[in-house]
């Protein structure tokens, strides 16, 4: 389906790019060359999803991010120069849906369009899991535990909802790159770690995973148990 798609990126060659193969797409497409002026249009028109450069003039890319997660939920991929694990950590922590490394295929940025669109539009229409005492709304962007709601990074978020979704399912951990952020680049073994970690710390009741379960030689899924007793 057609979507409002914000353009933010510096290089007038290659936004113009971007822009054609969007419209081609059917897309209703706004170009923008600075953070300052991504910001501001974002706000004013709330777009279906935001093409964003790292690399800007006035607001850097990761601090448009930033200011965007605190208003809502406007799907991003993130175009950079840079491919260091560190990076795709960062772009994570703060949100990103997709990632692409400079140079890339425009009809490779369409498809990843099309996908996180899509996604999202199913996100949106989602049901609430409920795993035990767990509870994962992605239409609200919340999970409580035992009715208490908890703070996720979206990184975090997007993995738990993408393991509640399927409970019981393992999943490798370039699985679970590809399922919550659509990234099928970057394995990077440590990222995911990195977050479920994380998540363990905020909703395991104790040491011992009750949710989050390690497996071994695969990668993680929500406990066949704890599962059953989804709604």
């Amino acid at each position: 389906m057609p979507a409002r798609i914000l353009v933010a990126e510096d290089d007038l060659k290659q936004a113009e790019l971007i822009r054609r193969y969007l419209e081609r797409e059917g897309h209703l497409t706004v170009v923008v060359h600075d953070g300052r002026a991504a910001i501001d249009e974002a706000r004013r028109r709330s777009p279906d999803l935001l093409v964003l450069d790292v690399m800007m003039p006035k607001v850097d890319g990761l601090d448009v991010c930033r200011v965007l997660r605190a208003d809502g939920e406007v799907p991003i991929i993130m175009l950079t120069a840079r491919s260091t694990e560190d990076d795709l950590l960062l772009g994570l922590d703060l949100g990103a849906d997709d990632y692409l490394t400079k140079p890339y295929n425009p009809r490779e940025l369409v498809a990843r369009v099309r996908t996180v669109l899509r996604r999202t539009r199913v996100r949106a229409e989602g049901e609430v899991y409920r795993v035990g005492e767990l509870e994962i709304d992605p239409s609200r962007h919340e999970v409580r535990l035992a009715g208490e709601l908890i703070d996720l990074t979206p990184a975090e978020f997007k993995i738990l909802a993408c393991l509640a979704a399927s409970p019981g399912r393992a999943f490798s951990r370039q699985q679970l790159l590809e399922h919550a952020f659509g990234f099928d680049h970057y394995v990077f073994d440590r990222t995911v770690d990195v977050h479920v970690m994380n998540l363990r710390k905020k909703i395991e009741p104790s040491t011992v995973p009750t949710y989050l379960k390690t497996v071994y030689g695969v990668g993680y899924k929500l406990a066949d148990k704890v599962a059953s007793h989804a709604s």
